[in-house]
């Protein structure tokens, strides 16, 4: 999954990015996320340890306490200050388009190419252990991209146009073979009529604002 919507700026300046909490309407996503997923034993959850990931998985599976796998936060933005004013637009829309270049900087921050390095280790450990059927991984948008990405190319590549709104599901199946079963599946908005934009182009519209 990824966590329910969070508000990054408060008109126009940004908020630390590691503490944001839910809003009420992230709070309502994560709720119809757990209607959805009622009645599915998660051996274990998995969170980033930041607190929206980590309030997410509460929301979704009251009964599980949730783990804190640090490599899993979200890719880190740089200051939004340090990136020319005629190109900050561009920055924002095009973060996630096509085949994301590993030196690309999110935002002017981290590269993709690191977000790589600590996501797909991550993976490969979790899925080597033997000691879990289901898992519940309440993480993040450019996190689970990656993951999405590893799990249908089976190497380092960020497919940028892989969707993923606030508490969407993903499902997949690993073992010797990874198996894609469905990708930003929104309970709270099936069709995905709410809106028609991408994540950054939205989180665009709320800087500008």
């Amino acid at each position: 999954m990824r966590h329910g919507r969070v508000a990054y700026f408060d008109q126009g300046r940004p908020l630390p990015q590691d503490d944001v909490p839910l809003t009420p309407e992230g709070r309502d996503e994560a709720r119809a996320a757990a209607a959805a997923l009622d009645g599915i034993a998660f051996d274990r959850v998995i969170t980033s340890g930041l607190p929206r990931t980590v309030e997410t998985a509460r929301i979704v599976a009251p009964d599980a306490e949730p783990e804190s796998w640090p490599d899993l936060r979200e890719i880190e933005a740089g200051r939004l200050g340090d990136i020319p004013e005629d190109e900050l637009e561009r920055t924002f829309v095009e973060a996630w388009i096509d085949v994301v270049p590993e030196e690309a900087r999110f935002l002017g921050g981290e590269t993709i190419g690191s977000l790589l390095d600590r996501v797909i280790p991550a993976v490969d450990r979790l899925v080597a252990d033997p000691d879990w059927d289901v898992v519940l991984a309440v993480l993040h948008a450019g996190v689970n991209r990656a993951i999405l990405s590893y799990a249908l190319t089976g190497g380092r590549v960020l497919l940028g146009n892989l969707e993923q709104a606030p508490a969407c599901i993903n499902v997949l199946d690993v073992g010797d073979d990874w198996i894609v079963r469905a990708v930003n599946s929104t309970p709270w908005d099936p069709m995905h009529r709410g809106s028609r934009l991408r994540t950054m182009e939205e989180l665009w519209a709320e800087f500008r604002a």
